[in-house]
């Protein structure tokens, strides 16, 4: 009796992690569309991508691990490297794409990274 309830209450949480991660994949496929520039489409692929992914990932490793008492380690270095990489990308291309001169959208915002560039430049000479 006490298995099931337990099994249950797992179950639920496996769901909540499935819907949670396809919810974040949803949103970052629909801000990839939708966003005006590249700076905006990055932050919501990189970071709505990657909660996505580790959630679905999590889903996945207890699912495993609950019906079929398996730990599963590749499961775990997946959700590892997701987290560590996918990040870092999105800020090295973001980065590339300033240096190469695609402007943001500002609206009533200013460059601050621009700024800096010119005040690093400034203090090389």
């Amino acid at each position: 009796m006490i298995e099931t309830w337990i099994e249950g209450i797992a179950n639920i949480i496996i769901v909540i992690f499935l819907l949670s991660g396809s919810f974040f994949l949803l949103s970052s496929s629909i801000g990839a569309i939708r966003f005006p520039d590249v700076y905006t489409r990055l932050h919501a692929t990189t970071k709505a991508a990657t909660l996505g992914i580790s959630g679905l990932l999590i889903g996945a490793f207890l699912f495993m691990y609950v019906h079929h008492n398996i730990v599963s380690g590749k499961l775990l270095l997946a959700i590892a490297f997701t987290l560590l990489t996918s990040p870092v990308a999105g800020h090295m291309i973001s980065r590339a794409a300033h240096r190469v001169g695609v402007k943001p959208v500002t609206k009533n915002r200013t460059d601050q990274y621009e700024k800096a560039i010119e005040h690093y430049k400034q203090y090389q000479k």
